[in-house]
């Protein structure tokens, strides 16, 4: 039976009534900001820009300030900050000062989950679609989970929203080994792969040690969610000494898929679990990485009772996530249409994963990939990984290198990425400026039925809802302003 859902207990911060965030626009932050005022605190927060996020801050009451400045936090009682804040930062200059705690925004995660029960997902890749699908399929079972996600919820049109159950479901960070700060009653681990190895100093067995050593975080009568595909989840497991489930396609999983399908963005396929009848489901995702993200969501969401027809409704009815293979709608072109998709990868792994799934969704058409990588460090470190996956696309435009605050590192550029391309005979990729506009160069590329894709984690996002509003693709400003709200 599923538990009836109770009034959420409040943080026992009763000393703390104004929050600052340095940096409050960032999709790490606004969620933890936004669920704090709906708990009733005072939140207020800088960034360097005014967005869309900021905005709807405000508009819920909290004080924003665009720019940083010490007289930004000056009466707050405490600073929340994400790892890209440092001491140098006048807000926290003055915190520091007058001894105002200054946080870590995980930290400030971790007390919100103490006193509910906390399910936490960690794992390089699939983090924020696991999380929205258990936040989803939680509330399709009668309870109202509070949720802290790293990408907008379509359904919820949020990353975050205060629930009204004990439940808090929420996206655990390894790429700084802030998830260590969190105590969860549940931990998912979908994967460990090698990314952001500068916070473990280049040291893959450290990043595996920190993983159990987050699982470990769990109380002893909690539980470690595990996909046992994955190579490296499979080889610590022996080590966790906790309480704990598998999933996955191998046989040896505790819930296990077989019989997968998939038409378009819809996949089906039926699950496998210990001493239950096989269930039928579906989910409005491609690729098999959704389905290993689905049976995360099944295994955790059968250990706490909720029943089949929920999990089903759930699975079926969800909506997705923004920027996780969002499908914008079709471009017009000459002779019929193209159906624009935009996708925040930016790992071999996660690109991998998506050409997979169209090569399995839509398997007669042409794959046209826009690429941006993120970060010359990952460029550098994972480039023959690169060169082989972007390799696979049918037309490939490569944009610079998102820089996200580094400097350029010699050969790891998009120039060098389109040579190492080009040198395979398979593809001729084309390299393209910062700042060219890139409607009038891709428009002659296409052909009726191809899929665009617009792929990376930086600035590259604001392409697809720019492309999809163009006039050379049949989009009105209007029209565009409509698909945003929908």
């Amino acid at each position: 039976m599923v538990e009836s859902q109770k009034a959420m207990p409040q943080p026992e911060m009763r000393r703390i009534r104004r929050i600052h965030f340095v940096g409050i626009g960032g999709v790490g932050m606004c969620g933890i900001a936004e669920v704090l005022l709906n708990l009733g605190y005072r939140v207020s927060g800088s960034d360097l820009k005014a967005s869309a996020v900021t905005e709807r801050l405000e508009k819920f009451g909290a004080q924003i300030f665009i720019g940083h400045r010490a007289e930004n936090a000056e009466h707050a009682d405490v600073l929340v900050v994400s790892s890209a804040v440092n001491k140098s930062n006048p807000e926290v200059a003055v915190a520091l000062e007058r001894r105002i705690p200054v946080v870590p925004r995980a930290e400030m995660l971790a007390e919100l989950m103490r006193y509910r029960h906390g399910i936490a997902v960690a794992g390089t890749h699939g983090k924020t679609t696991t999380t929205s699908l258990i936040a989803s399929v939680f509330a399709a079972g009668g309870l109202d989970p509070t949720f802290v996600i790293g990408g907008r919820l379509n359904a919820a049109g949020t990353n975050a929203q205060l629930g009204t159950s004990r439940y808090l479901v929420a996206e655990a960070d390894e790429s700084d080994a802030s998830f260590l700060h969190l105590q969860p009653m549940v931990a998912v681990v979908t994967n460990i792969d090698a990314d952001h190895m500068s916070t473990y100093e280049g040291d893959f067995n450290r990043l595996k040690k920190t993983f159990v050593e987050f699982l470990h975080n769990l109380p002893f009568y909690g539980l470690a969610v595990l996909c046992v595909d994955d190579p490296v989840v499979r080889e610590i497991l022996p080590q966790v000494a906790r309480p704990t489930v598998t999933y996955g396609f191998s046989e040896d999983a505790d819930v296990r898929a077989i019989n997968i399908r998939q038409d378009g963005m819809r996949t089906w396929f039926t699950v496998l679990r210990k001493d239950r009848e096989p269930l039928d489901v579906s989910v409005n995702m491609p690729g098999n990485h959704n389905v290993l993200n689905s049976l995360a969501t099944i295994a955790i969401a059968t250990d706490e009772g909720i029943s089949d027809e929920a999990i089903v409704q759930g699975l079926s009815g969800f909506q997705g996530v923004g920027r996780r293979f969002q499908v914008y709608g079709e471009l017009q072109i000459e002779g019929g249409s193209v159906m624009l998709v935009d996708d925040y990868g930016h790992h071999p792994r996660e690109v991998a994963a998506v050409v997979k799934a169209v090569r399995g969704g839509w398997p007669e058409r042409r794959l046209v990939m826009v690429y941006q990588p993120h970060r010359y460090s990952r460029t550098r470190d994972l480039y023959d990984d690169f060169v082989q996956v972007l390799g696979e696309a049918n037309v490939l435009l490569l944009m610079e290198v998102y820089p996200a605050g580094e400097e350029p590192i010699p050969g790891a550029d998009s120039r060098q990425l389109c040579h190492s391309i080009r040198q395979r005979g398979q593809l001729d990729p084309i390299y393209i400026e910062r700042g060219v506009d890139l409607a009038p160069l891709v428009k002659p590329l296409l052909r009726p039925g191809d899929i665009l894709l617009c792929q990376g984690a930086g600035d590259i996002g604001a392409l697809a809802p720019q492309l999809i509003q163009n006039p050379l693709f049949g989009g009105q400003a209007d029209d565009a302003a409509k698909r945003k709200t929908k």
